[in-house]
C-alpha cells in the first residue's frame, strides 16, 4: 500500500510535465527547450543531493565499468521518453498527451517476459525470463479503458492527421521510460540507491540532450526567459520530486514484477491531475459524461491493484 501512495504522489508531480509542456507551446516556446532544460537544470541538483550522501565515487565506478550500456539505456529511458513527450504537446491539449502516455502502464507489463534477469546458480550466471503478471496486466487494461473514455468525445474535435502526430510519440515514450528504467534496474542491481541511478541515468543521456539543444539553436535559437523558467520549474517538480519518488517505489518492487506493474500502474492518476490541472491554470473545462466515468475507472483500477497488491502480502 505505501508503494501505491508513493506512485500516485510521483503521478500528482508528473502531472506539472504535461501542463506546463502544453503552457509552454501556447506560449511560443519550442518542444525543443522544454525537453533539454528539463535535464540539464536538474543535473546541479541531483549532484549536490548525490555528493552529500557521500556516494559519488561509487556512483562513476559502476558508470566505467559499463559505459555503452549506460549510454544507450539512459538515452532510451530519459531521451526517448521525455524528448517524444515535448513533441506531442506541440500537436495536442495537455489530457490528450497525459491519457495516451497511460499506454505505459501495460507497456511496462508487456516487457517482463524481454527482460532477463541474471541470476547465480551453481556458480553460474544465468538469464532468467519472468512471467507475465495476468492479473495486474488485466486491471492495468481496464484502466486503459477509463483513459480511452476520457479521450473519446475530445478526440472528435481534433484532425485525425493531428490526432496521430500527437500520439505517436507519445506511444514510442510509453515503451521507452519502462525498458530504460528496468534494464537500468538490472544492470545496476543493488549497487546502486535510487539518488545514484537517477543521477548516473541524467549524466550519461546529457549527450542526448546536448545533441538536441545544438539543434535547437540551429534551427530556432535560444529559448525565452520564460521558457526557462518554466523548464526548471518542471525539472524541480517532475524531474527531481516526481523521478526521485517514482524510482525510489520501482526500486523497491522490482525483485517482484507484479508489484512493479502495480507501482507503474499508478502513474494513470497523472491523467485526473492532468485535468484538475487544466482547469485551474490553462482554463480548461470539467469533465462531465463518458470522461468523467473515465476517470472514476482509473481510480477504481488503482483501487484494485491496490487490494491485489494487500492479498499478495497476506
Amino acid at each position: 500500500m505505501q508503494l501505491i501512495f508513493i506512485g500516485i504522489l510521483a503521478s500528482l508531480f508528473f502531472a506539472s510535465t504535461f501542463i506546463l509542456n502544453r503552457a509552454m507551446d501556447l506560449s511560443g516556446g519550442s518542444w525543443i527547450w522544454s525537453a533539454a532544460l528539463r535535464y540539464l537544470f536538474t543535473v546541479p541538483f541531483l549532484l549536490l543531493i548525490v555528493m552529500a550522501r557521500r556516494n559519488m565515487q561509487g556512483l562513476l565506478y559502476e558508470m566505467k565499468t559499463k559505459p555503452r550500456e549506460w549510454l544507450f539505456w539512459s538515452s532510451v529511458g530519459f531521451g526517448l521518453f521525455y524528448a517524444p513527450l515535448c513533441f506531442a504537446a506541440a500537436y495536442g491539449p495537455a489530457w490528450l498527451v497525459a491519457g495516451s502516455w497511460q499506454i505505459t502502464i501495460v507497456a511496462g507489463s508487456l516487457l517482463v517476459p524481454f527482460l532477463s534477469q541474471e541470476v547465480k546458480k551453481f556458480n553460474d550466471i544465468q538469464g532468467k525470463r519472468q512471467k507475465l503478471p495476468v492479473r495486474e496486466l488485466i486491471i492495468s487494461a481496464f484502466i486503459l479503458l477509463g483513459v480511452t473514455l476520457i479521450q473519446a468525445r475530445e478526440t472528435e474535435n481534433i484532425d485525425s492527421s493531428k490526432l496521430l502526430i500527437g500520439i505517436l510519440p507519445v506511444i514510442i515514450a510509453a515503451f521507452a521510460y519502462p525498458l530504460g528504467n528496468r534494464k537500468m534496474m538490472l544492470i545496476c542491481e543493488e549497487r546502486l540507491d535510487v539518488y545514484q541511478r537517477v543521477l548516473g541515468m541524467t549524466l550519461a543521456s546529457i549527450p542526448f540532450w546536448l545533441v538536441l539543444s545544438f539543434y535547437g539553436i540551429a534551427t530556432i535559437g535560444l529559448p525565452s526567459s520564460g521558457q526557462a523558467i518554466q523548464s526548471f520549474i518542471v525539472a524541480i517538480l517532475s524531474g527531481i520530486i516526481a523521478t526521485m519518488l517514482f524510482f525510489y517505489a520501482t526500486d523497491k518492487a522490482k525483485g517482484n514484477p507484479k508489484q512493479l506493474a502495480v507501482v507503474e500502474a499508478t502513474q494513470a492518476g497523472e491523467v485526473a491531475f492532468t485535468v484538475i490541472g487544466e482547469v485551474l491554470f490553462l482554463g480548461g473545462t470539467l469533465p462531465i459524461g463518458w470522461p468523467l466515468m473515465g476517470i472514476i475507472i482509473i481510480i477504481l483500477g488503482m483501487i484494485l491493484h491496490s487490494i491485489n497488491m494487500d492479498e499478495k502480502a497476506i
